[in-house]
């Protein structure tokens, strides 16, 4: 599988969707299916198995969100039910990019993270 969860109105997003065009070129890049999860918000069943790719919901869960901070969920003991349901139900709280490369899964924008990303990509060339 092959597939991009990102939000459009990201620069971050943006721009790692970019350099992923440019090391794998554009045909390359048209075989990902891209999903705008505001626009096209992530499934139950998607989400599931992102999470049976990774470790826990929590993996998939953006800390850095405004409405983490608002919410003040941060004092809060949150389960990987509390993860799930609060992925469903807003968008932010899904950390993008989430990349699905045949059975990788990139979650994130750490330098790190996308540096394995393309390096994984320039691989399958």
């Amino acid at each position: 599988m092959k597939k991009i969860y990102y939000l459009k109105t990201c620069d971050t997003c943006r721009r790692i969707l970019k350099q992923i065009k440019e090391v794998i070129g554009e045909n390359k890049f048209n075989t990902f299916k891209l999903q705008e999860i505001k626009s096209n918000p992530i499934t139950a069943k998607q989400l599931e198995e992102l999470r049976a790719m990774t470790d826990s919901y929590e993996s998939l869960f953006n800390k850095r969100a405004k409405k983490y901070k608002a919410m003040d969920l941060k004092n809060q003991q949150l389960t990987e039910k509390d993860y799930k349901q609060l992925l469903l139900e807003e968008y932010t709280f899904l950390k993008r990019p989430v990349i699905v490369f045949n059975e990788n899964v990139f979650i994130g924008n750490s330098k790190k993270n996308i540096h394995e990303l393309l390096e994984t990509l320039k691989n399958e060339k």
